[in-house]
Parts: C-alpha cells; sequence; structure tokens
C-alpha cells in the first residue's frame, strides 16, 4: 500500500474497549470531561501504530449532544489530539450529522446549516489542518456541511456511509453524494462505517462520483462473527482488514484508516502494509 495515508482508528469504540462510559446523547465526548487522559492515550497509541491524520474527538460536542459547554469541549479536543500526535501529522476537527448518523429520516437537512456553520468555525479558530464532514448517510446534509467547512478556508474531506448493514445509502445515491460534495469543494471522499467486507463496492462507487478528488475508506469491523474486530484476536483481526484494504488500492483509495470495532492493531497493519 505504497504511498497511503494512514488515517487513526475509531474513539468512541476504542473508549468503550478501555472501560470508558460513551452514553448518548455525547457518546464519545462525554469522555473529554471524565476521562481527558483516555483520550489523548487513545491519541498517542494511533500515532504510535503509524497514523499521521488524526481525528479529534469533536464528532459529538455539538449543543444537541453537549449543551451550553459544546464550544469549549470542542476546543478540548482539539488540543487533546494536537498535544498528543507528531508535529509532521495532521489533525482533522470532525463534524457529524446532527442527529443519529444512522438515522437519515431524522436529519434537518438545509435546515442545521447555521449549526454545521458555528462547528466549521469553532474548528478552524481552534486550528485544525482539516475538517472532515464524517458519517453522513444523506447527501443533502453532507453538502451543508461541505459548504460550511470548506467556507473557513481549512481543507475538506466528506466520509459517506450507507450503515452498519449497508443499507442506508445504494452504491448509486453514493455515487450522486460524492459528486454533490466534491462541486461543494470536498479535497477528499471516503467511504466510512461501511462493514470492511461491503466496503468496496462503495469505494467504486464514490470513485466514479468524485471526479479526480482523492478518496479512501476507513471501515468498520462488521458482524462479531465476521472476526475482523470486536474482541477477536487483535492481531489476527487486523491482518485480515489489511488484507481486505490492500483490494481497496485498485479502486483508487488513497486514505485508509479504520472505523467501529477496529483499532490500534489494525492502524498498525495498514501503515506497516504500506
Amino acid at each position: 500500500m505504497s504511498g497511503i495515508v494512514v488515517l487513526d482508528g475509531p474513539m468512541g469504540t476504542e473508549l468503550a474497549r478501555r472501560g470508558v462510559p460513551v452514553p448518548l446523547p455525547a457518546w464519545s465526548a462525554h469522555a473529554l470531561e471524565v476521562a481527558p487522559q483516555i483520550v489523548a492515550a487513545v491519541h498517542r497509541d494511533y500515532a504510535a501504530a503509524g497514523a499521521t491524520v488524526h481525528t479529534a474527538n469533536t464528532f459529538r460536542t455539538t449543543r444537541r449532544a453537549c449543551g451550553a459547554r459544546w464550544e469549549e469541549l470542542a476546543r478540548r479536543a482539539v488540543e487533546i489530539a494536537r498535544s498528543c500526535v507528531g508535529a509532521s501529522h495532521r489533525v482533522a476537527g470532525s463534524i457529524a450529522p446532527l442527529e443519529d448518523c444512522y438515522r437519515p429520516d431524522l436529519s434537518p437537512g438545509r435546515a442545521g446549516r447555521e449549526e454545521h456553520r458555528a462547528m466549521a468555525r469553532v474548528l478552524a479558530d481552534a486550528a485544525v489542518d482539516l475538517i472532515l464532514c464524517e458519517t453522513f448517510p444523506l447527501e443533502e446534509e453532507a453538502v451543508v456541511a461541505v459548504d460550511e467547512a470548506v467556507a473557513t478556508g481549512r481543507e475538506t474531506w466528506v466520509a459517506l456511509t450507507a450503515g452498519p448493514s449497508g443499507q442506508l445509502m445504494t452504491t448509486d445515491a453514493m455515487r450522486q453524494a460524492a459528486r454533490a460534495c466534491v462541486a461543494a469543494g470536498a479535497r477528499a471522499v471516503l467511504v466510512n462505517c461501511v462493514p470492511a467486507t461491503r466496503t468496496l463496492a462503495f469505494l467504486e462507487a464514490i470513485h466514479e462520483g468524485a471526479g479526480g478528488a482523492a478518496i479512501g475508506a476507513y471501515a468498520n469491523a462488521g458482524a462479531e462473527e465476521e472476526g475482523i474486530g470486536w474482541g477477536a484476536d487483535a492481531e489476527r483481526a487486523a491482518a485480515r482488514y489489511a488484507e481486505m484494504a490492500r483490494t481497496w488500492m485498485p479502486a483508487g483509495a488513497s486514505i485508509v484508516g479504520g472505523c467501529c470495532g477496529t483499532g490500534v492493531a489494525h492502524v498498525r497493519s495498514i501503515a506497516s502494509s504500506r
């Protein structure tokens, strides 16, 4: 996997694996208050494993999830990430769907523009290197988030999801969403939080829609019985994941990481395969 940019792995499921509570609605953002040292340790471990792009723990630092302290928590997340990774590494600020990323029917669509604008401006002001609009299952809200991220002047990536069952978006819908996000200014389009065993078809779709923008994937571990994560032997699971990731290269993937159910060993396996 020569020339691949290595992303880090998940924050939320890794925190849970390390015994940190991740209650809704704040989910992984809860750890910024109760276990910031564990958040920092996760970032350090991914950096040591070979990741060079690190997503700050801002996926749920929204007003909807965290209330009045959302901005303070978002800035804290960026500060923690920055302090834990190498000077040459890049820190991404995460912008997520305003409601449940697996419930596109709850999306506010264009009506969420002001909230996405506020998050994008806070992340830019906190000096992230890029903004990652991630885990969007709906084109309309993804484009709004990309619009507002691009407006800050920061490099913007977008990650689209068909969900853990691969049914929230068709490949055609993801192809069209990729096209619309690139038209809005996204510099890279990725597939995320789709089972690793089902990622290739979606990656091929965004390759067709991305119009020359960089593409990539950070998949989830799929079902527990697939043995790619979720308590499976870490090294064996990581090797299987890296093997699948190698099949994404011919489809154009140049950015690879891990999502829910993967972990540090998976990132290490990707990095060592380059």
